[in-house]
């Protein structure tokens, strides 16, 4: 049984939330045309592999950005970039007109992209924040303080919520919020677990949605919108997100919130 439902991140937008959404961040679709030009673009770079193209149909880069409200002209901070799938996308499209900045976990794509054609301009920060699992913990502690970056329109971080224990989420919504300028947007994508459940082998790299709105919520962040793009029926937020029946197709949840 499904024990989840957008129902629920519905009922934690309030109506202020929502004025303020279409007053602050109503934007015509014109003003994202060259936006996307340059994300279309960066897609079909030949840096990226044919498995990591193959995703662009699940992940919706395109759709998730505009979501998020990304421009070209904008500072953003991408964490925990992991390989550096949206890194390829995010990075080549801000380069003309803003600034890309990685942070947290970024061993992968120092080695990989920071010395290719085109990722000149990234830069890599916080190079000295510890991921640590505590014994008999499933999750990791985040050990960072300030990752010196001040002053950025956007923190966006994609299926890395879950790789934390309440600690190192609230660490990494600390440096989301020190890092941005009022009014900055945190954006943030996970696979979805089931409201409450209790932790397990199944649901290890799940989260809850409502848990993580309340804890970002808890930062001081606002909370802008939400969005079902992701959303997959034929997943019963039953099984590990790398298991066959659901590995690529798992149902995510991608909220947009704000720094007042």
């Amino acid at each position: 049984m499904r024990i989840f439902s957008n129902a629920l991140i519905t009922t934690a937008l309030t109506t202020s939330a929502l004025l303020g959404a279409s007053i602050s961040f109503a934007a015509s679709a014109a003003s994202f045309d060259a936006t996307k030009a340059k994300i279309d673009a960066a897609m079909k770079s030949d840096i990226r592999s044919e498995k990591e193209t193959v995703r662009d149909a699940n992940r919706k880069p395109v759709a998730t950005l505009e979501f998020f409200g990304l421009r070209d002209d904008m500072k953003i901070v991408e964490f925990i970039p992991g390989g550096g799938w949206y890194t390829k996308i995010l990075a080549p499209v801000v380069a003309q007109n803003g600034e890309y900045v990685a942070a947290l976990g970024t061993d992968r794509i120092k080695k990989s992209l920071a010395d290719q054609a085109g990722f000149e301009k990234i830069k890599i920060v916080s190079e000295d924040s510890v991921f640590a699992r505590p014994e008999g913990q499933r999750r990791y502690d985040l050990d960072v303080t300030d990752i010196g970056v001040k002053n950025a329109d956007m923190v966006l971080t994609f299926r890395n919520y879950h790789n934390f224990n309440a600690s190192g989420r609230a660490a990494m919504n600390q440096a989301a919020w020190d890092a941005l300028k009022s009014g900055g947007i945190y954006a943030v994508v996970d696979h979805t677990a089931r409201h409450m459940e209790g932790m397990s082998d199944s649901n290890r790299r799940r989260v809850d949605p409502v848990m993580a709105i309340k804890e970002i919520q808890s930062q001081g962040f606002e909370l802008v919108d939400y969005s079902t793009m992701h959303y997959r029926q034929d997943d019963e937020l039953r099984y590990e997100v790398g298991a066959k029946t659901v590995k690529g197709n798992t149902d995510r949840w991608t909220i947009k919130f704000r720094k007042p």
